[in-house]
């Protein structure tokens, strides 16, 4: 955790009298807002929230090479490494619950379509936390999609219980790009934002700047990363920053493709080498999937870890603990730290000036 210059210093009125600056101030009475967080992974979340000014008392993870990494980077934090399905949240006394569940479909027929309908998910794991801590805000991150997925029953599923069956809770959502906080990378997610009545919370506002990957990968460390097979990498070097498939000439791109040339969709992800002059597309969980290529936009090989790190906007010194496929899906899997600031930023704001 970084330190928080507490330096005193003395007041012209009233000599000898020991002042704590007013920003020292203020960051010492934000890391009382304390948050508790569930499938932490590699703590992009909880670390921008800390880079706000929160301060995390509890993370749950399963995956144990994440779970490394977080015991890594902050040995303070107080890491449950476990299935969250045998782990009471009475005890915890937290201000914010946060928390990136899967998505998962539920039943509808004959159900009443409430808390106890979703037993047996994720969501319902996170929805129970909620019900047991009884926070000030909740905020869950998920993909975009999950606004159409099961054609929005899953999410109308969710926002009936977190409104009607948590009680006293106020719920809106907003799906926000990454790319408009400064995070080199056009990555669209949804936040779901339940905040107790009398607190009014504030998605943040969009910045003006966009980074670009010249920009954001300036003088990266070296570090490992996956490489392409000869044939692919032949293939790949036919094909210009910002381009695709597309560009590809037609014999290689029949062999590329195959039968998925005939199919539908834009299959843009195919074959794409990314461009200096805009941000990344958004990362995936490896680099080199056919589906979904993030090629560099000058050397012809995927994106290292710590250029994906970059991307994600971890420090340089965030380390990432596990083979190689392990690093990569921790990355793509996270929140990126950037955005994860401004949304603490506005939770601090929701908690300093409500009625509560």
């Amino acid at each position: 955790m970084k330190e928080i210059d507490i330096a005193p210093t003395l007041t012209t009125s009233k000599p000898n009298v020991l002042v704590i600056g007013k920003r020292a101030f203020r960051e010492e009475r934000n890391r009382k807002i304390k948050v508790a967080e569930l499938f932490a992974g590699a703590g992009g979340l909880a670390f921008g929230l800390e880079r706000a000014g929160l301060k995390t008392i509890f993370l749950n993870e399963i995956d144990d090479n994440s779970i490394a990494t977080l015991k890594k980077n902050r040995p303070n934090w107080n890491v449950i490494p476990g299935d969250v399905k045998n782990i009471s949240f009475k005890d915890i006394k937290a201000d914010v619950v946060t928390g990136g569940f899967p998505c998962q479909a539920f039943s509808y027929a004959g159900k009443k379509l409430g808390f106890e309908d979703t037993r047996g998910t994720l969501f319902f794991e996170f929805a129970r936390a909620v019900k047991e801590i009884q926070p000030k805000i909740f905020i869950a991150e998920n993909v975009a999609g999950l606004v159409s997925h099961d054609k929005g029953r899953t999410l109308q599923t969710m926002l009936k219980v977190l409104r009607e069956d948590l009680d006293d809770y106020d719920v809106e959502y907003k799906i926000l790009n990454a790319v408009n906080f400064s995070v080199p990378q056009k990555r669209r997610r949804i936040f779901i934002v339940g905040v107790k009545k009398g607190i009014s919370f504030n998605f943040p506002k969009e910045h003006n700047k966009i980074i670009t990957l010249k920009e954001a990968l300036k003088n990266v460390p070296e570090s490992k990363g996956t490489e392409y097979s000869e044939k692919r990498k032949e293939v790949m070097k036919l094909v210009p920053p910002g381009g695709c498939w597309v560009d590809l000439p037609e014999k290689e791109k029949k062999e590329y493709m195959g039968k998925s040339i005939h199919s539908g969709g834009g299959k843009r992800g195919m074959a794409r080498r990314m461009s200096w002059d805009e941000p990344s597309l958004t990362l995936t969980t490896s680099p080199s999937q056919k589906q979904t290529e993030r090629c560099h936009p000058e050397e012809t090989r995927p994106f290292t870890i710590r250029e994906y790190a970059r991307i994600q906007t971890f420090p340089d010194d965030w380390e990432f603990v596990g083979s190689v496929s392990s690093q990569y899906k921790q990355i793509g899997n996270a929140v990126p730290v950037k955005l994860a600031e401004e949304i603490g930023k506005e939770i601090i704001k929701a908690l300093t000036y409500s009625k509560k």
